[in-house]
C-alpha cells in the first residue's frame, strides 16, 4: 500500500474537479493559454483511473495528480496485452522534493495489478526521472525533415490505389482511422480505446494547432475500401522568392509498401510547400528505404515510450520470442519485490512461453528496467550488457537472450499520451 508524508491525504479524482485537474496540469507543464480555455476542450482523461493529493489541512486545494489510460489491445511482441498507459503526472512545484511522486508510483503500480495490467508504459516528459522507478526505455522514434519532391523508389501496385484528401471529421473518419490504426500490428502501437480519447483526437481547438491549418487526412483506397491514411496540417508562408509553406504529418498507417509509397508522394507534392516534417516514425519506417537519397531526410531520433514490468512472469508470459530460449534470470526489483528474484523463461519460436521461478543458477542479471527496456524487442539485450546494465554469467545466454527477445518489427507509438 502506498504511503503519504504527513499532512497529505489521496482522493479520488471525478469530473467535477476539472478546473482543478487542468490549474495544476498548468502549474505542472507552464502555457501561456488560459485556464478558461483550456477547461472548455474535451477531456481525455478516464476519470476512475484518475488520482489525487490533497493538503489535509486544506481539503479541495490539489497538490499532486495522475491517471492512466486503458490499452487494454496493445500488440506486443507476438501477441496483444492489457497495458495502463500513464499519464498527467504532476506535482505543484511549491510542493515538489516530499516523496508525493513515490506515493503515485507505487499507488499506479498497485492499480495496474488489480486490474491485471502487467505493463505500464510512459511517454515521458523528463527521461531521468522515470528510470528511478524502474520504467526502461523501450522505444525510439525518428523526427524527419524533407524536402518537397523528395524521389520515392517506384513500387508494385500503386496503379491500383485512389487518394482522398479531406477535412479530418469524427463524422466521416472515426470508424475509418480507428479500424486501421487498431489493425497495426507493430508492438507498443497503443490505441484510443476510449470515447474520451476519441473526442481528443478529433478536437481541432486553435490551441493546439501552433499556427498551422485546420486537420487534415489523407485517405488512400484500393478497390473502393479504406487501406492507409496520413494526419496532417500545412502551415502558410511567404518568402522573398515565393511560397515557403510546410507540412506536418503527425501520423501514417500504411500496411504495405504500396500504400506508403502513395501516402508519401501525395505529402511531398502538396502546392505552395517547400518542406514536409515527421514526428513519430518507428526507426524502422519504410519511407527511409523508399527515398532515392535518404541523406536529403535530416533526421534527428529520440526515446518514444517507456515500459515497467509490473507482473514479471505474466508480462513474460504474455509475448512471444523469435528463437527457441531457455534462460534464467536473476531480477532486482526495488519497488516490487514480487518481481526481484530468479526466474526460468522457457519458449519455443512464436509460440507460448512459460515463466517459473526457480533456485537453479542465474544465467543473466539484470534490473527491472533492462528487462522492461527489451520487452518489446526495440533495445538489445547485447546493447545493454555492452553498457555494463545487463551481465552475463554463463558463456553464451546472452546472444541467445538477445536473438529471442529481439522482434522483427521495431516497437513504437503513433501519438503522445
Amino acid at each position: 500500500m502506498a504511503t503519504l508524508p504527513d499532512g497529505f491525504e489521496a482522493v479520488a479524482l471525478t469530473p467535477d474537479r476539472l478546473p482543478d485537474v487542468v490549474e495544476l496540469d498548468m502549474w505542472a507543464f507552464p502555457t501561456s493559454d488560459s485556464l478558461e480555455s483550456l477547461v472548455e476542450l474535451p477531456n481525455p482523461l478516464s476519470w476512475d483511473r484518475a488520482r489525487g493529493i490533497e493538503r489535509a489541512d486544506r481539503p479541495g486545494e490539489l497538490v499532486a495528480m495522475h491517471a492512466s489510460y486503458p490499452f487494454g489491445n496493445t500488440p506486443v511482441p507476438g501477441g496483444r496485452m492489457k497495458v495502463a498507459g500513464l499519464t498527467w503526472v504532476g506535482v505543484h512545484p511549491q510542493w515538489r522534493r516530499r516523496g508525493l511522486l513515490r506515493s503515485m508510483m507505487e499507488t499506479h503500480f498497485q492499480d495496474c495489478l488489480d486490474r491485471g495490467e502487467p505493463v505500464s508504459l510512459l511517454f515521458a516528459a523528463e527521461p531521468a526521472i522515470y528510470g528511478r522507478f524502474g520504467y526502461g526505455m523501450c522505444a525510439r522514434q525518428l523526427n524527419l525533415t524533407l524536402g518537397r519532391r523528395a524521389e520515392l523508389r517506384p513500387v508494385p501496385g500503386t496503379d491500383g490505389l485512389t487518394v482522398r484528401i479531406e477535412t479530418r471529421s469524427a463524422d466521416r473518419h472515426a470508424d475509418l482511422l480507428l479500424g486501421l490504426h487498431g489493425a497495426v500490428t507493430r508492438p507498443g502501437w497503443v490505441g484510443r480505446e476510449t470515447p474520451e480519447l476519441v473526442a481528443t483526437l478529433f478536437n481541432d481547438s486553435p490551441l493546439f494547432r501552433e499556427g498551422r491549418e485546420i486537420a487534415r487526412i489523407v485517405v488512400v483506397e484500393r478497390d473502393g475500401e479504406p487501406v492507409g491514411y496520413a494526419l496532417f496540417r500545412r502551415r502558410g508562408k511567404w518568402g522573398p522568392a515565393g511560397p515557403e509553406g510546410s507540412v506536418h504529418v503527425a501520423e501514417v498507417v500504411a500496411p504495405d509498401a504500396a500504400v506508403a509509397h502513395v501516402l508519401w508522394t501525395t505529402l511531398l507534392d502538396l502546392d505552395l510547400t517547400i518542406e514536409i516534417t515527421s514526428g513519430a516514425l518507428a526507426v524502422d519506417d519504410p519511407l527511409l528505404s523508399l527515398l532515392v537519397d535518404a541523406r536529403a531526410a535530416r533526421g534527428t531520433w529520440q526515446d518514444n515510450t517507456w515500459l515497467r514490468i509490473i507482473d514479471l512472469p505474466a508480462a513474460l508470459a504474455g509475448r512471444q520470442y523469435q528463437a527457441p530460449l531457455d534462460v534464467v534470470l536473476e531480477v532486482t526489483d526495488a519497488l516490487l519485490p514480487a518481481n526481484a528474484g530468479r526466474w526460468r523463461l522457457v519458449a519455443p519460436a512464436f509460440g507460448p512461453a512459460s515463466v517459473e521461478r526457480t533456485d537453479a543458477d542465474a544465467e543473466l542479471a539484470l534490473d527491472v528496467r533492462e528487462l522492461g527496456a527489451a520487452f518489446l524487442g526495440g533495445t538489445s539485450l547485447t546493447e545493454l550488457a555492452a553498457a555494463g546494465l545487463v551481465t552475463e554469467r554463463t558463456p553464451g545466454s546472452l546472444p541467445r537472450a538477445t536473438a529471442a527477445f529481439g522482434w522483427p518489427q521495431a516497437p513504437a507509438a503513433s501519438w503522445i499520451f
